[in-house]
């Protein structure tokens, strides 16, 4: 959960998640910004099997909290020709359950029902996933 009143301290959490993710092997902040009710992250990273991680976040500060309100999650190999996995909440697949977020798998049109997160839950599901 992204952490309470202060979007610097949530980019600050993200960036220890990278940083302290043994599936990372190096990373980037691409861009990011912060002001006192809301913020944006996108970051790469190439992971150790050679992968590569390529995640953007928008939160905005609801009732104290900051809250994940746009994201998107991309797994592919290293020469950014096959797409393992996307994670987003862009609306354009409606009819699906728990519209609008979902999980692209192997393919733009593989898309399965996915699950409101922020990318600090993300980064730890998803070691969890390629650990185990």
């Amino acid at each position: 959960m992204p952490a309470e009143n202060d979007p610097i301290t949530y980019l600050a959490e993200i960036e220890l998640a990278f940083v302290s993710s043994p599936i990372i092997a190096e990373y980037q902040v691409i861009r990011s910004w912060v002001n006192t009710d809301d913020g944006y992250v996108r970051v790469r990273a190439t992971l150790i099997n050679g992968d590569l991680l390529e995640v953007s976040e928008y939160f905005v500060l609801q009732e104290g909290h900051f809250v994940t309100v746009d994201y998107h999650y991309q797994w592919m190999d290293g020469n950014k020709k096959i797409l393992r996995r996307r994670w987003d909440n862009t609306p354009h697949y409606p009819n699906l359950d728990n519209f609008p977020y979902h999980v692209h798998i192997s393919d733009e049109a593989n898309v399965v029902p996915g699950q409101p997160i922020n990318l600090v839950t993300f980064l730890k599901l998803f070691e969890d996933g390629i650990l185990s």
